[in-house]
């Protein structure tokens, strides 16, 4: 058995449950590297304190589940059959005494609760999240070159969205040119959907991607990152075109400084909101305070926005092997923003970033 599932078994035992339900396909994959997407189809990974575990897919996905690498039993079903009753079969064979149940708490849908609850009507559920999360924020080395991988990938990315920066070009024309040079290299697959954002835009965090051409004086940021072998990256840069105002020029160099401060402090053992608190406090005392709206980061891995949180009421530590973005940034509406990320792995000797694009500004001509 793969040591994933060893340890998810170990903590079934110490917290005494019968068994656990794990549904979220992410972490079906990262427990048994079979990856998934079935749709409304029923998925679902058991895992036992003392027993195999078993996988049950849709019967058109048994074949690539087998090629995974799971070894134990896969139940297929087809699209006439309820899974459910396999799994009652199941769980009859395997489950003990106990009626603690371990779930995806916050993924878990409704529905699927209320089934386990009819099998097992006196069952109570506790969360699996805590193990399966510490889990996944300890990078291993395979994981951590899929990550380097992605994160070259990303600056990649950028420099093609730079280079594709002209008067009048909009900003759905810059992401279709960087995904365009993406699938050419054999990545196809983004982390999120790509974000260009220009002029006054950039002021929205989230903003989407439109007809907005771009005109002289603009900020323009981009947002994207890369999946390589299941690993995401996430880097933003923001440029100017043209030219810049001094007022640009100051906000860029405020965020860029909040950011190397909060990299230079992710050290092994370093309270995460502190680094929040750090970035944050460069940014307000040059007196744009109310414009960082949203909190330093987020952790990465096979999700896109993973754990940790980088919020400042965040008291746990950093630890080896995490991997997470720092992503400042000072939006004001009407007028512009800037925002700089990159992705920070936590090595022994302190933080390594995955990403390398240039923060210096950069005002393309």
């Amino acid at each position: 058995m793969n040591t994933r599932l060893v340890k998810i078994q170990e903590w079934l035992k110490s917290n005494h449950a019968a068994f656990t339900f794990i549904s979220d396909p992410t972490n079906v994959f990262y427990l048994t590297n079979f990856k998934c997407d079935p749709h409304e189809r029923f998925l679902g990974l058991f895992v036992f304190p003392d027993n195999a575990p078993f996988l049950v897919c849709p019967e058109l996905e048994v074949i690539r589940a087998s090629e995974s690498g799971f070894e134990y039993d896969i139940i297929g079903y087809q699209d006439h059959e309820d899974p459910w009753i396999f799994v009652k079969k199941q769980l009859e064979d395997k489950r003990k005494t106990s009626e603690t149940v371990a779930i995806e708490t916050s993924t878990l849908p409704y529905q699927k609760a209320l089934k386990l609850k009819e099998y097992h009507g006196s069952c109570t559920f506790i969360s699996i999240e805590p193990i399966i999360n510490t889990l996944r924020n300890r990078k291993d080395a395979r994981e951590l070159e899929a990550l380097k991988k992605a994160g070259e990938m990303a600056d990649y990315a950028v420099k093609v969205g730079i280079n594709a920066i002209k008067k009048g070009r909009t900003e759905q024309a810059i992401v279709a040119e960087i995904e365009y040079e993406l699938t050419k290299r054999g990545y196809s697959e983004m982390s999120f959907d790509t974000m260009v954002l220009t002029g006054e835009k950039t002021a929205l965090p989230h903003g989407i991607p439109g007809t907005r051409q771009i005109k002289e004086g603009d900020f323009v940021l981009f947002d994207l990152g890369v999946i390589v072998d299941g690993y995401c990256s996430d880097i933003t840069r923001t440029v100017a075109y043209k030219h810049a105002s001094d007022a640009q020029i100051d906000i860029y160099n405020t965020v860029l400084k909040a950011e190397k401060a909060a990299i230079e402090a992710c050290n092994i053992d370093f309270r995460i909101g502190d680094l929040d608190k750090i970035a944050r406090q460069i940014i307000s005392d040059k007196g744009y305070g109310d414009y960082f709206t949203h909190r330093l980061g987020h952790g990465l891995g096979l999700g896109a926005h993973e754990a940790p949180s980088m919020s400042m009421n965040n008291d746990n530590k950093l630890t080896k092997g995490m991997v997470f973005t720092i992503e400042p940034g000072i939006y004001i509406p009407n007028i512009g923003g800037v925002r700089i990320e990159d992705d920070i792995y936590i090595s022994e000797d302190g933080p390594l970033s995955l990403t390398s694009f240039p923060k210096e500004f950069i005002i393309v001509p």
